[in-house]
């Protein structure tokens, strides 16, 4: 689930003070009940800060290598709960250079862009597919779900630190405290949009890169979780030809049909 899209209309908050006209109690009346203390904002400006640096750090890497393993739970007719995994990695020099791949025990699928073309290849069967698109990763990120319904895994690393992400309309935000995600001491944060509650932690120090992520459907009754861990290389020993498809030999090109018409 992408953090951008969880984010639902935010009603806006208005503190403004009713005026008061002093008034003598008649006679025998019980006193007038204290009046409830003003509600404290459940939007913690320091847990949306760190939001807000995570992204602009996130924005200054020109190349970089994510490492990600996912756990997603499934809810049964009954309410049973099934867990499932999937792992992906994703190759990005910014601009317009982009390299996904995405296994499970079930399915399997790489998207390699290059800048002019973007090909959707699933090894199994050998089949690929290629569109022509010129544009930043984040451009075709966008383009890919909108128009053909192929989501990049960690689609918001493109997103974060940008218009297209904003943080104004999370209704709730706290700071969780710090735990230990493999050998980085990160900053947990907790937050609430819409039908949904995630949690995220954020490497300290010097590289606030998102380490770990949590994410809860409350629209369910069951709340299914996803669970996504991410590990981080920066200094990829990747070169230009990791962004180029040359076809296997026997693969056999197909059309991909788009899921919206503009």
């Amino acid at each position: 689930m992408k953090l951008a899209g969880l984010a639902s209309a935010v009603l806006a908050l208005s503190l403004a003070a009713p005026t008061v006209v002093a008034q003598t109690p008649a006679a025998g009346a019980p006193p007038a009940p204290a009046a409830s203390p003003p509600a404290a904002n459940p939007v913690d400006p320091a847990s949306i800060q760190a939001l807000k640096d995570m992204g602009t750090y996130l924005q200054t890497l020109t190349r970089f290598r994510t490492s990600t393993s996912l756990m997603g739970e499934r809810v049964l007719a009954d309410g049973q709960k099934l867990l499932h995994s999937a792992s992906a990695t994703v190759d990005v020099q910014r601009p317009d250079k982009l390299r996904a791949h995405m296994w499970s025990a079930r399915s399997e699928r790489e998207i390699i862009y290059g800048g002019g073309t973007a090909t959707l290849y699933y090894p199994a069967q050998k089949y690929y597919s290629s569109v022509e698109f010129s544009g930043s990763n984040a451009e075709l990120v966008s383009e890919l779900e909108k128009r053909y319904g192929v989501e990049i895994p960690l689609a918001d690393l493109f997103l974060w630190g940008t218009p297209a992400a904003p943080v104004d309309k999370v209704e709730s935000a706290m700071n969780a405290g710090q735990d230990l995600i493999g050998n980085d001491l990160c900053d947990h944060y907790a937050f609430r949009q819409g039908d949904f509650d995630w949690q995220i932690w954020i490497a300290s120090g010097a590289r606030p890169l998102p380490r770990k992520l949590v994410v809860t459907n409350r629209a369910d009754d069951a709340r299914p979780q996803s669970i996504t861990s991410m590990d981080w290389n920066l200094k990829p020993a990747f070169n230009d030809a990791t962004f180029r498809f040359t076809p296997p030999k026997g693969a056999t090109k197909i059309q991909i049909v788009p899921t919206k018409t503009n």
